[in-house]
């Protein structure tokens, strides 16, 4: 007997992925999940906190999926190499600062270069022709497999029809009459595969895991860079953009203040990294500080603060403000007035 041929399988979480491991291991393909962390997933990340997010799952959709498939999943951190690809993309960024096109030849390289270092055979992806506007086109998929390094041991099962045969597909490791077809938009077709395999739970399309394809995301990524007067990052960074509300008033400072009790407990954790304000004579949010301020900045950032407070209304709140070094006051302002919070502040 033959030793069944082994396929590391890129597992985001969504359904597509699901799929094509799915379609592998009907035809008794070994499979392996992999699924790199580079920071800006969508999952695990703001569902615990924020109150109108209690009814999602709380769950990791990449691990989930590898227990409904029954395989192992590799997660892998590929933060520091992801960065490059963030900050120089070769091809671009989509509508937002997503480098979608050089993001898929990233994934599928590391998926290479694991796939050499374990002994399997080749890469699965669950791309569909026409369901991208940037990576996954027919044009572009052979620039994936070209620039990876994977070449034809990259096999696309849901659209493998579509695209000239894989090394898989010639040398009869799998059946290419038992892939796929599906081009464009549409999710009719997964869906009908989906539950033709017993699925009965899915979590969203992949593309929506991604903070970088959200423009009020990258709106306050580019403003970081700007700010900074640098792309580079550190995962802090990247994290505490996807939480509070964020307010730059000045060039030199921008506020990021907690909406709701969650988002404050989650803040605290970096009150030593930051200056930060908050509000002693009524409840109210926790504010921190990314820059620098003068005087005159630390009573703006505390009527800004007030106006977010319980006591938004009222004539005066008492703010403490506490510098970087641990050094503490306490100020009595008024609220900021709404219409003295313009539009522009707000990332």
């Amino acid at each position: 007997m033959t030793l069944p041929r082994k396929a590391v399988a890129l597992i985001s979480g969504g359904l597509d992925s699901m799929l094509a491991a799915k379609v592998l291991l009907e035809q008794g393909v070994h499979v392996e999940g992999i699924n790199f962390f580079t920071g800006f997933c969508v999952e695990g990340h703001t569902h615990a906190i924020r109150r109108q997010d209690q009814a999602k799952p709380k769950r990791n959709n990449a691990l989930w999926v590898a227990e409904q498939l029954g395989i192992r999943l590799h997660i892998v951190d590929v933060i520091e190499e992801y960065k490059d690809v963030v900050i120089n993309p070769k091809h671009g960024y989509g509508q937002n600062l997503n480098p979608c096109l050089d993001c898929k030849g990233f994934m599928v390289g590391q998926a290479r270069q694991w796939m050499q270092e374990h002994g399997f055979d080749f890469i699965v992806t669950g791309e569909v022709i026409g369901q991208r506007p940037m990576s996954q086109r027919k044009d572009t998929m052979p620039v994936i497999a070209r620039e990876s390094g994977a070449f034809d041991r990259l096999l696309r099962p849901l659209c493998a029809k579509l695209l000239p045969p894989t090394l898989p597909e010639t040398e009869g490791w799998v059946d290419r009459e038992r892939l796929y077809d599906f081009n464009g938009r549409s999710r009719k077709p997964q869906i009908a595969l989906a539950e033709s395999f017993g699925f009965t739970e899915w979590s969203q399309p992949a593309g929506g895991c991604c903070f970088l394809t959200d423009p009020n995301y990258s709106a306050k990524l580019a403003d970081l860079w700007s700010s900074r007067g640098t792309k580079q990052y550190e995962l802090d960074d990247i994290m505490l953009l996807k939480v509070g509300r964020h307010l730059r008033p000045r060039p030199h400072f921008k506020l990021i203040v907690a909406r709701e009790d969650g988002e404050n407990n989650f803040l605290t954790g970096y009150r030593r990294q930051f200056a930060h304000l908050e509000p002693v004579s009524h409840g109210g949010p926790l504010a921190l500080v990314d820059g620098t301020l003068d005087g005159a900045d630390i009573e703006l950032a505390a009527r800004i603060v007030a106006r977010y407070s319980q006591g938004r209304e009222a004539d005066a709140v008492t703010v403490s403000y506490t510098s970087l070094a641990g050094k503490a006051q306490e100020l009595t302002v008024a609220p900021l007035p709404v219409q003295d919070l313009p539009a522009q502040w707000h990332l």
